[in-house]
């Protein structure tokens, strides 16, 4: 590629010993044990924040980009080409399931609308040139800095976008080799004749990169979009600048599975807030490592799902650091 993608600092690891210390604690006693799981996210969060003991987040931000797919316009969504500007007015005006998640999880919304060209037709012809990826990933390298040094503690990547999960499906099936009928979920809730289509866009796009399927980048500009790229920079910088991301969704999930790729280290940084049906989503959310807090099937987007997820986690971090402040005072 002419245009290589902007390089990552490298990723610190998260303070593991003193997760493994909050383990140990919670292990010694009766409240401890009985948390479950719940313990088990209480010691991941002493882990990635800074304090001794997990906290709940205190400024947790979704950061939801939106994409024109040009793959749309092959009909293979149960939405029409025209949902994401109606979607993206929708939250424009403080509505829809982030707005409403976020406003119950305590979190607020930043919405990037920025890429308002359409991409092209993955199973045609590129998504976009390798500029353009590169562009979009340091502007995402750029809104996690801004978030980080405003004061945010927690990042919830989002996107919305019509043919998103054809995106996802097609960047996982190529990057793992994974046939496109098993890569392929049914998205927004697409029937049989619908599933066709879509199959056969991705199988073509992944046709189309079958010669490069080991250079990361240059299939990131070839076949996905500046939504997923832009997801990219924003999860792996926030990795590097020691800011735990609480992920859900297909595309963002793909998303981080390149980060990792790219920045070796950043799924240490990651939680996995729920899991859906798509294949790809949970493909790479089992290569990554990652065991979801949640299971509710959510395919909204627009980060809905792991807003979801996070009044586990603050939940979380108020019981274990109640049961480490008990122990502590015998």
């Amino acid at each position: 590629m002419t245009d290589p993608a902007p390089r990552f600092p490298a990723v610190e690891p998260p303070d593991t010993g003193r997760a493994r210390t909050v383990s140990r604690l919670l292990a010694r006693s009766v409240p401890g044990r009985a948390l479950g799981r719940l313990g088990d996210l209480g010691a991941q969060l002493a882990g990635v924040q800074a304090g001794a003991d997990p906290a709940p987040f205190a400024r947790p931000r979704a950061v939801v980009v939106a994409a024109r797919h040009g793959i749309a316009a092959r009909g293979l969504s149960a939405w029409d080409e025209s949902a994401t500007e109606r979607l993206l007015a929708q939250l424009a005006a403080g509505g829809g399931p982030a707005h409403s998640a976020a406003r119950a999880a305590g979190a607020t919304v930043r919405v990037v609308d920025e890429f308002d060209e359409p991409t092209g037709a993955i199973d045609t012809s590129p998504a976009m040139t390798a500029a353009a990826c590169a562009d979009a990933i340091a502007r995402g390298m750029q809104v996690a800095d801004e978030e980080v040094d405003s004061g945010t503690d927690l990042i919830i990547p989002g996107n919305v976008g019509v043919g998103d999960t054809t995106i996802a499906a097609a960047v996982y099936g190529t990057l793992t080799r994974t046939e496109p009928v098993l890569a392929i979920g049914r998205g927004s809730g697409i029937d049989d004749e619908v599933w066709k289509i879509k199959v056969a866009a991705i199988r073509d796009a992944m046709f189309h990169a079958r010669g490069f399927a080991d250079d990361v980048e240059r299939v990131l500009a070839e076949i996905s979009g500046p939504d997923m790229a832009f997801l990219v920079g924003l999860i792996a910088q926030s990795a590097v600048r020691r800011t735990p991301v609480l992920l859900d969704g297909a595309l963002p999930t793909v998303a981080a599975y390149v980060a990792e790729r790219l920045a070796p280290g950043t799924k240490r940084w990651i939680i996995a807030a729920g899991l859906s049906p798509e294949p790809a989503h949970i493909g790479c959310l089992q290569a990554l490592e990652l065991t979801p807090v949640l299971a509710l099937d959510i395919t909204a987007g627009q980060a809905t799902g792991a807003l979801a997820a996070l009044p586990q986690l603050n939940m979380a971090a108020e019981m274990v650091g109640e049961v480490l402040d008990l122990l502590r005072a015998e």
